[in-house]
């Protein structure tokens, strides 16, 4: 058996995200095989996600993404409104949002978009973030709207970060005047 160092486990968490007493007991259990202790972190993350997939998620944010004439509104919901000030979930709201626009709205092909940066789908990615924080967390809804001729404008209530917050709106104007003074 190798050694278990704390280089090893500080690597094994820096690639997973996982708690550190997870990673030492995943790579005990491999034999300080890294690549093992992943696969072994990655089965024991969705078995944890499947048992917490009955808790009530009625928490979480909605995030609006704007590009040109079409816009996009996403709910993702928590368990605790701690879990929707964490910036990881936050930047995960804002990212199912902008991938909501490239594939109109279509929760199925949200679902199996691939996660910018992650390597993994967008359900893949939830599945990992549920056991990372250790609460149930789904993605209830996307729209998506398009303006033919007119303008698209967004309002996010009690903003956390950019364009994500507890309420957003988003709001389009077919309108054959001045695109410039529409925007105004």
């Amino acid at each position: 058996m190798a050694e278990i160092t704390a280089a090893l486990v500080k690597e094994l968490r820096e690639q997973t995200g996982a708690g550190m007493m997870d990673c030492k007991k995943a790579l005990a259990e491999n034999g300080g095989d890294l690549d093992q202790a992943v696969d072994w972190l990655r089965t024991k993350g969705l078995s944890a996600a499947a048992k917490k997939s009955g808790r009530v998620a009625a928490e979480g944010l909605v995030a609006v993404a704007v590009d040109g004439n079409k816009g996009a509104v996403v709910e993702v919901n928590s368990e605790t409104d701690f879990v929707s000030r964490n910036e990881q979930f936050q930047d995960f709201v804002r990212g199912v949002a902008s991938l909501a626009l490239a594939v109109d709205g279509d929760m199925d092909k949200l679902l199996a978009a691939d996660y910018p940066g992650a390597g993994r789908t967008v359900a893949d990615q939830l599945t990992h973030m549920i056991a990372t924080i250790g609460e149930n967390m789904t993605i209830r809804r996307c729209d998506v709207m398009t303006v033919g001729n007119g303008v698209l404008s967004t309002y996010v209530h009690n903003a956390m970060t950019d364009g994500v917050g507890k309420i957003a709106v988003l709001v389009g104007l077919e309108s054959a005047g001045d695109k410039g003074k529409l925007e105004a």
